[in-house]
């Protein structure tokens, strides 16, 4: 269900492996309840959610007052968030920002629109990954449902193994939480977590993108202001 990566007095970072659900069922929280069966935590609490296919970085906090703190940063955007992703085509182009309203659509999906009156504003770059994929390495500045999902789809390269957004079958749905850097008590904490879980990561074309992108809060990403004109 998880790795343990870092333990903090307030909070834990674990890594969630694909297909494990972060949200309640009746009422249970299976992945927190196996969290606290290894560290001895008699509760903890979900800071942040990932999407039941996206594996990587999670944060737990370990006591009601570093929760409330590490949310409100959440809440303040004042985390950075990292995602990798494989997609199954070339994308309309290769990197950029994705901006826009996102709004229902049919059944459990969500479509991008043009508006943007309260957008999802997503970063990112992307690189061959072999056999026709693209290998994305995504920063979000919002925390919209399926956000990174649907922006790559809008750019003409769904998820491989994404059974909503995707359009190719495969071991898993290839969406990482690759790193996390956050504010707290007055220093900032960084946390990195490369893909272990799935045939694509392993793939040499990703692996030698991954080297270069092993600190990507350095990287020059598309600039923000010329998007949101």
């Amino acid at each position: 269900m998880f790795t343990l990566l870092h333990q903090h007095s307030d909070f834990l970072i674990i890594n969630k492996h694909p297909g494990i659900s972060v949200h309640k069922d009746d009422n249970d929280q299976p992945l927190l309840a196996a969290v606290a069966a290894q560290t001895g935590d008699e509760k903890l609490y979900l800071i942040h959610r990932l999407d039941k296919m996206t594996s990587g970085i999670l944060l737990l906090g370990r006591n009601r007052e570093a929760a409330s703190a590490l949310s409100s940063n959440f809440a303040k955007r004042e985390v950075e968030k990292y995602y990798l992703a494989i997609g199954t085509k070339k994308p309309k182009k290769k990197q950029g920002v994705v901006i826009g309203d996102m709004v229902r659509s049919r059944r459990s999906s969500w479509k991008l629109e043009n508006s943007r009156e309260n957008p999802a504003i997503t970063q990112f770059f992307s690189t061959a990954a072999g056999e026709g994929r693209r290998l994305f390495l995504c920063k979000p500045h919002t925390g919209k449902t399926h956000q990174i999902r649907v922006a790559l789809r809008s750019v003409g390269s769904g998820i491989a193994g994404d059974d909503i957004y995707g359009c190719e079958a495969s071991d898993r749905g290839y969406l990482h939480a690759y790193a996390l850097r956050f504010p707290y008590q007055g220093q900032w904490l960084t946390f990195v977590c490369p893909p272990d879980n799935g045939s694509l990561w392993q793939r040499e074309e990703t692996q030698l993108a991954l080297a270069e992108w092993a600190e990507p809060w350095g990287l020059s990403w598309p600039s923000l202001a010329k998007s949101k004109k």
